[in-house]
């Protein structure tokens, strides 16, 4: 079973966060929450999420990827945490997955993750870091380059996490959660 880690920051955007927590969950991946300290984190619109336990107690685990939910100060309490920085390299390193949405794309660029890559983001964020490595799509909601996932917003959500769930499950996997929660069709 693949095993996935969200640090949780101060200030994330809950829709982002529960939204990834639960479809992935609904897939049988195994989800560990982390709290960038110890406690409660209160997120963007005062939703409170208690996480299965804090970053220091899983910096040596492993995991298959790491999914970074988005959010303002969230995202920037993750890219000022170097442990943070460090997981996502390391992660990199072993060919692992490492995904973001929202502002949260911006941590995978200030870690080197988005070199030569194409991505995504909240409008205004990695594009405006004119990273001239980093190809910005803006008409896409979810962008896949290699084992780098990235992601628009809180819109975003589901279908950033259903191509998680694509990307550690399958296809079938997918397909089977997203039946079950009767999305309307186009």
């Amino acid at each position: 079973m693949a095993r996935v880690l969200i640090p949780l920051a101060q200030g994330c955007e809950e829709l982002e966060a529960v939204s990834i927590i639960d479809l992935l969950r609904r897939a049988d991946i195994e989800v560990v929450t982390a709290g960038l300290a110890e406690g409660a984190v209160t997120c963007s619109r005062g939703v409170v999420i208690v996480p299965d336990t804090s970053l220091d107690e899983v910096l040596g685990d492993d995991f298959d990827m790491m999914v970074l939910p988005g959010g303002l100060p969230g995202a920037d309490h993750l890219d000022e945490d170097v442990r943070i920085r460090r997981m996502l390299q390391q992660l990199a390193e072993r060919g692992k997955y490492t995904a973001a949405i929202c502002a949260a794309p911006k941590v995978l660029a200030n870690a080197g993750l988005l070199r030569g890559k194409q991505a995504t983001s909240y409008p205004g964020v990695i594009d405006a870091m004119q990273l001239e490595d980093t190809h910005y799509v803006d008409d896409q909601a979810v962008v896949v380059d290699g084992k780098v996932i990235t992601s628009r917003g809180p819109g975003t959500a589901m279908d950033f996490a259903l191509e998680l769930i694509e990307k550690l499950a399958g296809a079938a996997q997918r397909n089977a959660v997203e039946a079950s929660l009767v999305r309307p069709a186009k």
